[in-house]
């Protein structure tokens, strides 16, 4: 795996912008895309990988895994920020629940003129992720859900605490260190890296960062990922599940593997996989998606 080690200033400078339009409301999308970064050849016919993010991260969640992918697959792969997170649009006045997310995604896939991919989410991601291959599954080639949200999995006691109303008002400092704790204190290896955990905490680090996280919590709703059917989908699936998370338990991977059909990986990690097992997780996603 190539050594990328992004900054989030890194990151966010190497962003492309999109408008999206989601429920009548025109909305600023920032991504990573490979194609823009020399990462992949962009003649492959091959489907693009899009990456999703949960809460209370952002693309740069994928910072090490999705460049990886790129190189290794020869793919183009596409990293956006979620509506309300990261440097996608952060404002009041607009859905940020999973069943946006699809909608935004969607939008933004047209946008770019691709309309087949692979689809590998993570937490919140994980349900965006279920719905559009549920209800496109013409579009979905392969599905990795990794300590993803499914059926009744969440919402997280974590999670609906920031969406208490006095949360947007609350002490800035201990909004922040709040959510520092839940990432520095959150990973397998003793010491979180810096880089990742002040790249987590970014985002909401302003007024209406600290707001806009609120809001997305709240939307958090466990009916548009029991809504829908999960027969419906056809996409080759691999559950690449951290075995020792508490948010989403290995059993959800599980059963979505069963009713779904498809494989569960399970590796040595807590809920942020993606951080514990950056090397094994793009070798597993690049091998699956290149089968």
């Amino acid at each position: 795996m190539s050594e990328t080690r992004y900054t989030h200033d890194e990151w966010s400078s190497e962003q492309s912008d999109a408008t999206v339009t989601v429920d009548g409301h025109e909305l600023s999308v920032a991504f990573w895309d490979s194609a823009d970064e020399g990462e992949a050849d962009t003649a492959n016919d091959d489907p693009p990988v899009v990456f999703l993010h949960g809460i209370p991260t952002w693309s740069f969640l994928w910072r090490d895994v999705a460049p990886a992918v790129a190189e290794a697959t020869d793919r183009r792969v596409i990293v956006p920020d979620l509506l309300g997170y990261g440097n996608s649009a952060m404002h009041d006045g607009f859905d940020r629940s999973v069943r946006a997310q699809e909608l935004m995604l969607r939008d933004l896939l047209e946008e770019l003129e691709i309309d087949e991919f692979a689809l590998v989410a993570h937490d919140i991601g994980g349900g965006a992720a279920v719905r559009y291959a549920a209800h496109r599954p013409d579009e979905v080639t392969d599905l990795v859900m990794a300590n993803a949200v499914c059926y009744d999995s969440w919402p997280v006691d974590f999670i609906t605490n920031l969406g208490l109303p006095e949360v947007a008002d609350r002490d800035h400092g201990a909004v922040i260190g709040q959510v520092e704790g839940a990432f520095s204190q959150g990973v397998y290896a003793e010491e979180a890296d810096d880089a990742f955990v002040e790249g987590m905490v970014a985002p909401w680090d302003s007024e209406e960062g600290q707001t806009s996280l609120s809001r997305n919590a709240v939307a958090t709703n466990t009916n548009h990922t029991t809504e829908i059917d999960y027969g419906d989908i056809s996409a080759d699936l691999l559950c690449l599940w951290g075995a020792d998370d508490t948010f989403q338990p290995l059993e959800y991977g599980e059963r979505l593997a069963e009713e779904v059909g498809g494989e569960v990986i399970e590796l040595d990690a807590y809920h942020w996989v993606v951080e514990d097992r950056p090397e094994r997780f793009a070798e597993e996603v690049s091998q699956f998606v290149s089968k």
